[in-house]
């Protein structure tokens, strides 16, 4: 399987609690809910499409715990992203959950490394990052993220969680889609491509 990576932005950076002003106001955030006035018909049309691609699921803790306490009691089959979480296998990187009740659910606890390394090697087509925004950024920084969805939103916090942080591993990526959806927002996609190269603008 390649790995993927979807993640909601606004436009200077932030990744914090995009869904609802519950799902993380650590540090004081107070602008949950970002994302929810931009959910049009061509958003929800893309996200179905990853969907479409999916054959497990990666996620950290934080965001689990917003899954786990929503998706089970909206199993609905025709959904085409409610029937794929509840019924797929889901692996939570964590140090901290002792035990998982959500149908499906394997807890990596060892070297995030190795481990995700062999859930690659199995066949299937991906394995699936959305949000788990920290999760995401060590996965980044070890080199094994395949494809990276950034679905970049218009709007600024001054505030929050940002996802390319400092300390972000230097890295080349190639754009291979982008699109905007009417509500503005912009969706790329990357596909990793080495280290950066470099030049000099200021010499002939």
């Amino acid at each position: 399987m390649e790995l993927s990576v979807t993640e909601f932005i606004t436009l200077d950076g932030v990744y914090q609690a995009p869904g609802g002003p519950q799902e993380d106001p650590s540090g004081g955030f107070t602008h949950g809910g970002w994302s929810a006035p931009y959910g049009d018909e061509a958003f929800g049309a893309f996200m179905v499409s990853v969907f479409d691609r999916v054959d497990a699921f990666l996620l950290g803790r934080r965001t689990y715990d917003i899954f786990a306490s929503y998706w089970p009691l909206h199993d609905d089959p025709a959904d085409p992203l409610a029937s794929k979480l509840n019924s797929l296998p889901k692996y939570v990187a964590t140090s901290t959950l002792d035990h998982a009740d959500w149908s499906g659910t394997e807890l990596l606890r060892g070297d995030l490394a190795k481990e995700v390394a062999e859930l690659k090697a199995r066949p299937g087509q991906e394995l699936q990052v959305h949000g788990s925004g920290n999760l995401a950024q060590s996965l980044l920084a070890l080199g094994l993220v395949d494809t990276l969805n950034v679905l970049t939103f218009p709007v600024l916090l001054g505030s929050g969680k940002r996802f390319f942080a400092d300390g972000a591993q230097p890295a080349g990526l190639t754009l291979t889609e982008t699109r905007s959806t009417p509500a503005g927002v912009v969706i790329s996609t990357y596909r990793k491509a080495g280290a950066p190269t470099y030049g000099d603008l200021t010499t002939e």
